[in-house]
């Protein structure tokens, strides 16, 4: 029921093109996986609604074109979200280089300092992988980000990564408490709040 939702939280799945960022999607709002999915042109939308700590969430995912081409449409989509996901392939050396530049323009167009961020590195059901699982990771304790590998094919990660933004951002407050009118909903208890028993989950702060 809609009076029962808690809140509204805009999450963006941002990355450089092919790394499988609309797969991510599809899995997780649809649990389906297209070899054939082709790229995002301009921007894609999904909404998803789940259960987190108790209380239940509306997401709205933005999910962005990867091409240079497109750099123009994305900035007004920064505005507002309170999560990301940042995508790179395991199997290829080059997207994982451009993280940084990704996050130069998060940096630059976000409009919440506390911005909840997810390195996802997906792929691992592939064998001729470049990166290793510790690259990925210490690239995301330098940056503070969270951390899970991911395959969009055999669902490996894919729910527990888009679960644990979500989880972060409610025990966040600040990032989202003033966007929706008081509902009487509570969050739930504080000490049932635990942290993440996904297998490559990383809180890192």
């Amino acid at each position: 029921m809609e009076e029962d939702i808690l809140t509204t939280l805009k999450l963006l799945i941002i990355g450089e093109s092919s790394v499988g960022k609309s797969s991510l999607l599809l899995r997780f709002t649809d649990d389906k996986f297209d070899p054939e999915l082709g790229s995002t042109i301009g921007v894609d939308f999904k909404v998803k609604s789940i259960t987190s700590d108790g209380n239940n969430v509306k997401l709205a995912i933005w999910d962005t074109a990867g091409q240079e081409r497109f750099r123009t449409l994305t900035p007004s989509y920064y505005r507002g979200a309170q999560g990301v996901i940042l995508v790179y392939d395991v199997t290829r050396r080059e997207t994982f280089k451009r993280l940084e530049n990704w996050l130069n323009e998060l940096e630059t167009y976000c409009t919440k300092n506390n911005i909840v961020k997810m390195l996802v590195g997906n792929k691992i059901d592939k064998s001729d992988r470049e990166l290793d699982r510790n690259e990925g990771l210490q690239f995301a304790r330098k940056h503070a980000m969270l951390f899970i590998e991911a395959s969009a094919k055999t669902r490996d990660g894919v729910q527990c990564a888009f679960e644990e933004v979500v989880e972060k951002i409610i025990q966040t407050p600040g990032l989202w408490a003033t966007e929706t009118p008081q509902r009487g909903v509570r969050l739930a208890e504080a000490a049932s709040i635990q942290q993440g028993s996904c297998s490559g989950y990383c809180l890192l702060i």
